[in-house]
């Protein structure tokens, strides 16, 4: 089968292109710009386009599906000359649903802690050495890539994310997967630039809980009112299996889960974390998991990358980078490092980066989400507001969305960065929250400076 893809560099992309190509398909792409590691990884399996830029005479009537990536827009030549030829043309989330449709499909959705569960759930799958196929947004320890796709495997399990499908179909990606078995984890209104009201991204959910198969299975979290509401309202005959947050303490740093058997150490902290280890339970309970393989297997798990990874450590101090950049995300790493670092001064550093966290009617969202850092810090680069052409945003805007009168702001990424350069770490849990880099921050320098 030969395939082509508009926009071959995104993360999600390049990880589809790969597996295809290891399935043995021919792969073809063209993108106008491509980072690393994407880059690396496709010239690893010679997919890395010879030029960047779009190409429409690549663009034949012998290929058999052209995927489009949210990169591309609409008037893109290459999507242009496939629609005139008449071709068939893929969003991301259509081609993994026409290569999972035979399987049993397991979905994992939910504004926040979507891919920590998928990466528990495919941890747990991989220790018992139970093959299946899979795409989840994070590398992951032990896996070659984020997206696995075979011919004979039973299950499919898919990170499903909210966002839109492409720049030619506007529905989010998890209404297109069709679930044997679904989870939500919770909601929090997130995307503001394509769902404008809280209302309007609730919806969303109904509509993918509804996508359930008739006589599928539903693992919700009960704890977020939002969710609960939705799965007791679902229409569709299916099985519901509610979850909470499990027992737990801490101890000198360390969190010991409650199980059946006694008190464990595990490696992930923070009750955001436990919650998602409850929903991965009865997903894979529901894949064949037994209770006491689950927590055999969990106890290894360290987390996904970006989410809560520990970047340095040293006698007097620690270092954590995290995705987290939704006002719910950010509170729940804040609070989960200071409740496992109690004794240790918690310095969260928070990075504006995305649409929603950069819109000024947005921004009220955010008050207290810092509140349980001991010294809290936002950067955010007004540059980016241009880029993005949003409506400026002002440091006092920050400040009084934040409602936090010790809070420091830097939109200068030297300044910041030297801000972190002088700093005493010493009894001190450092937090990086960003979903970009801080314009620029060297991580390894980071690391240096807490180990040093």
């Amino acid at each position: 089968m030969r395939v082509h893809f508009i926009a071959i560099g995104g993360s999600a992309m390049h990880n589809l292109a790969m597996a295809l190509y290891q399935k043995g398909y021919q792969v073809t792409g063209s993108d106008d710009t491509i980072f690393e590691p994407s880059k690396s990884r496709l010239e690893r399996y010679g997919l890395l386009p010879d030029q960047f830029g779009w190409f429409p005479e690549k663009i034949t009537s012998d290929l058999d599906a052209v995927i489009l990536g949210m990169h591309a827009k609409e008037d893109n030549e290459e999507l242009i000359k496939a629609q005139e030829l008449g071709l068939k043309i893929y969003s991301y989330p259509e081609f993994l649903y026409e290569q999972s449709k035979n399987k049993t499909r397991v979905v994992i959705g939910g504004s926040h802690g979507k891919t920590t569960i998928t990466s528990m759930i495919l941890h747990v799958l991989h220790y018992h050495e139970k093959e299946v196929d899979y795409m989840v947004g994070a590398q992951l320890e032990g896996f070659d890539t984020m997206v696995h796709l075979t011919e004979d495997n039973d299950f499919m399990v898919l990170e499903g994310d909210e966002y839109l499908s492409s720049p030619i179909d506007r529905r989010p990606k998890f209404h297109l997967y069709k679930p044997n078995i679904a989870l939500v984890s919770g909601i929090a209104w997130d995307h503001i630039n394509v769902f404008p009201t809280f209302d309007n991204y609730i919806d969303q959910f109904r509509i993918f809980m509804n996508s359930i198969v008739n006589g599928g299975a539903l693992v919700y979290n009960e704890e977020d009112e939002e969710v609960k509401k939705l799965a007791e309202l679902a229409e569709i005959p299916m099985r519901k299996f509610p979850y909470t947050t499990p027992e737990y303490n801490v101890e000198n740093g360390e969190t010991l889960l409650h199980t059946p058997e006694g008190e464990m150490p595990i490696e992930v902290f923070g009750a955001h974390n436990l919650s998602n280890l409850a929903g991965a339970k009865w997903i894979c309970q529901n894949m064949g998991i037994d209770e006491d393989e689950f927590y055999e297997a969990i106890a290894s798990f360290k987390g996904a990358s970006k989410r809560l990874e520990k970047i340095a450590q040293s006698n007097h101090a620690v270092a954590y980078k995290d995705f987290a950049h939704s006002p719910s995300k950010v509170s729940a790493t804040t609070r989960a490092v200071k409740e496992q670092y109690q004794s240790r001064k918690v310095v969260a550093c928070l990075e504006l980066h995305t649409y929603s966290s950069l819109n000024a009617d947005f921004l009220k969202e955010y008050e207290g989400a810092l509140d349980a850092a001991d010294e809290a810090v936002v950067f955010y680069s007004p540059h980016a507001v241009k880029i993005k052409q949003l409506e400026e945003v002002s440091a006092s805007q920050i400040a009084e969305a934040f409602n936090r009168d010790d809070l420091v702001i830097y939109t200068n990424p030297e300044s910041f960065r030297e801000y972190l350069n002088k700093k005493d770490f010493a009894n001190s849990a450092l937090l990086l929250m960003s979903s970009g880099n801080y314009g620029g921050l060297d991580f390894d320098e980071v690391k240096d400076w807490i180990e040093s």
